[in-house]
């Protein structure tokens, strides 16, 4: 059972990394890769927030939140800043240790009626400045598309995490991608970096997946973690039941892989050198 909304009893001596998951592409895998991570993280022992940006409100739904329990939204918290608190929106999961900021459809109209507002790009930042504190991680889960919802996602983060489907055209748009990276790093949020490439939807059987794999190591050998996400229909089913795929069916191939990609993501942390300067993008093909 839920345990409601989050107690901000104490806090950390430093922020959470902020970590923005995002492509443009849809079907990538982008916010079963947010689920999952923020539940292998959570499993042991990190305090992590999930903020559903995405109007579909996937990562709410896939996290077990029903509709009429997402009472203060991100839409509420990107329109309204200072009437929200962004602590009072974080609703518990069942996943200990994991919260999530939900979102519905009125999402969807958020970027139009921030067209004119002071500040457009940088209502998120604000928002989680106020409680990122109270957690080791803040996964931002972005929509399937580079517009403001996106660009207020990067501008709050410390880093970037990109799910790349292991099948055709899968470097196309990437480039775009990196370019908006760069853009928002040089206009808005210096301290911006790629914190790397998952690579998902791999099927061994299938040629095709292990050229792309070969092809993206090729181009960005530094960023690409080794973990590689199966395709797999028992993460495919774990969004229909309210339950990240760890929770569903833990001993999935596709669960092991989150638990082995958050094992990835914890190591490459602790042998980062401090002061490490941001990833740079130069070389990529457009």
């Amino acid at each position: 059972m839920r345990q409601g909304k989050q107690s901000l009893d104490f806090v950390y001596d430093r922020p959470g990394r902020v970590i923005a998951v995002a492509n443009q592409k849809g079907g990538v895998g982008k916010t079963t890769t947010t689920i999952n991570l923020a539940t292998a993280l959570a499993a042991v022992g990190k305090r992590v927030l999930v903020v559903d940006i995405d109007p579909q409100g996937n990562a709410s739904t896939g996290l077990g939140i029903p509709p009429d329990e997402r009472r203060i939204t991100t839409y509420d918290l990107l329109i309204a800043p200072e009437r929200h608190w962004g602590g009072a929106a974080a609703v518990a999961t069942d996943v200990p240790h994991l919260y999530i900021v939900p979102a519905t459809m009125d999402l969807s109209g958020a970027e139009v009626e921030l067209v004119n507002a002071d500040q457009r790009e940088a209502r998120l930042k604000r928002v989680i400045n106020t409680f990122k504190r109270a957690y080791d991680l803040v996964l931002v889960d972005c929509p399937p598309a580079l517009g403001l919802l996106t660009i207020n996602a990067l501008v709050a983060a410390d880093e970037v995490l990109v799910p790349l489907q292991c099948e055709f055209f899968a470097l196309e748009g990437l480039s775009q991608l990196l370019h908006t990276i760069e853009c928002v790093r040089d206009a808005y949020n210096d301290r911006l970096e790629m914190t790397g490439i998952v690579l998902t939807m791999f099927d061994r059987r299938n040629r095709l997946s292990r050229e792309v794999v070969a092809d993206v190591k090729k181009v960005m050998p530094e960023q690409v973690y080794d973990t590689i996400i199966p395709r797999n229909v028992r993460v495919s089913e774990a969004p229909s039941h309210g339950k990240p795929v760890m929770f569903y069916a833990f001993k999935s191939a596709g669960a092991q892989a989150y638990v082995h990609l958050a094992g990835e993501m914890l190591r490459r942390e602790r042998h980062r050198p401090d002061g490490a300067t941001p990833t740079t993008v130069e070389g990529m093909g457009s």
